[in-house]
């Protein structure tokens, strides 16, 4: 468990459409400083749809801007439902400041043809 003040980030996809957690779901995180993008890591989401540990955390959190990108279109293409082509969503970038060492976690609800994301807690 993560120091108070230590900050982490963590993350967890929910599938609206099945109403299930979004497991195997691939996500980029990407630092951000200026006009310059930075691969920091990828992940994937486990069977509840979470990772099973922090994306960032420790020595490796910094305040900053971020980018998280769901890939969301590898997701759904391997599911049953039935989707266009091209997909509506394909990667799903979210970008989001964190200005202090505290906990920040950036859910993501799925579906074909929408999203949603909040800071939870």
């Amino acid at each position: 468990m993560a120091q108070a003040g230590a900050g982490r980030l963590t993350t967890h996809v929910l599938d609206t459409a099945s109403g299930k957690p979004a497991a195997g779901l691939k996500i980029t995180l990407y630092r951000i400083e200026g006009e310059t993008r930075q691969k920091v890591k990828d992940v994937v989401t486990n069977h509840d749809g979470r990772c099973d540990a922090p994306v960032l955390e420790g020595d490796a959190f910094q305040t900053g801007v971020y980018e998280l990108v769901f890939h969301a279109g590898d997701y759904l293409r391997a599911s049953d439902a039935k989707l266009p082509d091209p997909l509506f969503l394909d990667e799903i970038p979210i970008r989001f400041g964190m200005a202090e060492r505290a906990h920040y976690h950036v859910p993501l609800l799925i579906s074909p043809f929408g999203y949603s994301t909040y800071r939870g807690s």
